[in-house]
């Protein structure tokens, strides 16, 4: 896994009432700070990235259908440079992933309705000046194509 990334598996407390799932806690080992909270959705098959943050740490969790969830490590100091790694992430598979500064992100709605997202990162955003950097999805420079994979 890359440096500095982690994950909590989540737990889906059900009664007949519905269901109740905990998501980021501050007595978390992983919490660091609040900065906001909201919500991203994508449609199916939608691809959004790349992007990283120089100040913010993402704390992502997927309330709704599936997304595949790719980091790239383009930090040159860290042990896992280069690195790639995927999560599938939501309704099958509730997690929250945690994502160190500098570590480009992007995601991919895998069901075939929309899937929707919450964001808890460290740093409320900001308007005039914001921190984050962008990649096209499909640029080389980053070694991931977000093709479905057929094993």
């Amino acid at each position: 896994m890359i440096d500095g990334v982690k994950i909590k598996k989540l737990k889906v407390i059900p009664d007949e009432r519905g269901r109740l799932m905990e998501m980021l806690r501050s007595d978390d080992d992983l919490f660091i700070k609040f900065g906001q909270v909201y919500m991203t959705t994508a449609y199916p098959g939608v691809v959004k990235g790349w992007h990283y943050h120089k100040k913010q740490i993402d704390n992502m969790v997927v309330v709704r259908g599936m997304m595949k969830i790719v980091l790239y490590d383009s930090r040159k100091d860290s042990p896992t440079y280069k690195e790639v790694n995927e999560f599938f992430m939501g309704v099958h598979n509730p997690m929250l992933l945690q994502i160190p500064k500098y570590v480009y992100h992007g995601f991919k709605c895998i069901t075939d309705y929309e899937a929707i997202c919450i964001n808890i990162p460290t740093e409320p955003y900001n308007y005039s000046e914001p921190d984050e950097f962008r990649v096209d999805p499909h640029s080389p420079e980053i070694p991931y194509c977000w093709d479905r994979k057929d094993r």
